[in-house]
């Protein structure tokens, strides 16, 4: 599931000195916004130098996930391929832009249903975007996008 919202990235050559990721969110905020416990949140190793990936996982198998990357393509042009290329692996998308942001959510067909339900929303500001995953296998976990909003509106005051 992570490539798909990874398409949403379009990235640079350089270095991202640090992992600024874990700033974005903390697990304060995110309970507070999503109803999500998140114990803390981890600095993963992305395959870029251009960006910086940071995770957290709730007890009930709920899977957070902050990114921020330097962006190189039009606003738009990389959501669409995404949002494609996810329809044709079998995910139903709906997908809403409110200025800046863009959300998403994937919710998988039958033979896919292991991926696990995605709402996504990136914010999108001085040549970078940042953005917030949110995975559940359990349908009850799901995340709307009216909760995740605010959140990915907060981030983009922090980059």
């Amino acid at each position: 599931m992570m490539f798909l919202v990874g398409l949403a990235f379009g990235l640079n050559n350089g270095a991202w000195a640090e992992n600024k990721a874990c700033t974005l969110a903390t697990p304060a905020e995110l309970k507070s916004a999503l109803g999500l416990k998140i114990p803390t949140l981890q600095e993963q190793k992305s395959g870029s130098d251009d960006e910086s990936i940071c995770t957290g996982h709730t007890s009930g198998g709920v899977t957070v996930i902050l990114r921020l990357a330097k962006r190189s393509n039009a606003i738009g042009e990389t959501e669409a391929t995404g949002a494609k290329v996810a329809k044709n692996l079998g995910f139903e998308v709906e997908t809403k832009t409110f200025g800046p942001v863009t959300c998403s959510t994937m919710k998988p067909g039958p033979r896919i249903a292991s991926y696990g339900l995605n709402t996504t929303c990136s914010v999108l500001k001085n040549g970078q975007v940042a953005a917030i995953e949110v995975i559940a296998v359990n349908p009850r976990d799901t995340v709307s996008i009216d909760k995740l909003r605010p959140l990915a509106e907060k981030m983009g005051e922090r980059f």
